[in-house]
Parts: C-alpha cells; sequence; structure tokens
C-alpha cells in the first residue's frame, strides 16, 4: 500500500467542489487516512514547493493558495500516486484530459492567468513521486493525525 498527498486548492474549497474530488479519488480505490481544512502558511508553502520558489511564477503561487482554506489530505491504495496523479490531469486545466479532476472541473488556462500576471487556479495537487509523497504528508501532517 502506498500514501500521496493530496491539497484541495482554495479555489476548490471555494467552489464546494471537495465532495467531489474526494468521491473520485474513493472511486479509484484510494482510501483517506488525513484530512484537515487550514489556511496555508508562508513557511509551509516555502517548504512544499522549494524546488519552484526561484521560478518566476511562484510569488503568484503563494499567493493564490494563501487566497483562502486548503483542504490537506493523505489518501492510501494500491499504486496511490500514480492514481491520484493521473486523476488529477494536465497541470494546466485547459490541457487536461476529460475524466480528469482538472478536465472536467478547471475553468482556467496557463495562457489565461499568464496573460493576468498571475498563478493558473487548477483545483488541486498530487504528489508525484514516492519521495515528494513522504517529504509532503511529513510537512502538512503529524504523525498521530494520520490514521494507520
Amino acid at each position: 500500500m502506498e500514501r500521496t498527498c493530496i491539497i484541495i486548492k482554495p479555489d476548490g474549497v471555494k467552489r464546494n467542489l471537495i465532495g467531489e474530488i474526494i468521491n473520485r479519488l474513493e472511486g479509484e480505490g484510494l482510501g483517506v487516512r488525513a484530512i484537515k481544512m487550514i489556511n496555508a502558511e508562508v513557511e509551509t508553502l516555502r517548504k512544499h514547493y522549494a524546488a519552484h520558489i526561484d521560478k518566476h511564477f511562484y510569488k503568484g503561487l503563494e499567493e493564490y493558495l494563501m487566497e483562502g482554506p486548503i483542504i490537506a489530505m493523505v489518501f492510501e491504495g494500491f499504486e496511490a500516486i500514480e492514481k491520484a496523479r493521473e486523476l488529477t490531469g494536465h497541470t494546466d486545466p485547459s490541457q487536461a484530459s476529460k475524466g480528469t479532476v482538472r478536465g472536467d472541473l478547471g475553468e482556467d488556462s496557463i495562457e489565461l492567468a499568464d496573460r493576468e500576471k498571475r498563478s493558473v487556479r487548477n483545483l488541486i495537487h498530487a504528489s508525484g513521486t514516492k519521495e515528494e509523497a513522504e517529504s509532503e504528508i511529513k510537512l502538512w501532517f503529524k504523525k498521530e493525525e494520520i490514521l494507520k
């Protein structure tokens, strides 16, 4: 069994898509092991997105993720990371396939976000690798917050 970190971003929370997104993940055979609604802090975001801090889009990403509450979750299941990434869809919602969270529910595009000089609102984050998942889970959750 594998674990992954999923974050529903402020636009997903604001648009009342929490249940829809969780249902899709559970529909892939993944089970929730931890969940909490929080306001992201700058320090945590900088650790989470450390690889992107020097990139042109980072400041906008940080601002976007602090616009409102997020839902941080741990899901567990067979090939959880791969299943969650496939279900999440392409980073750019306008390029995401139908059947994915971003493809079906996304309303933004990188092109529009760049024109408006802001971060793309793409609803969800899913860990990309086992190492990322382990690091992100430790960053967002205390050990005792995760069901065994």
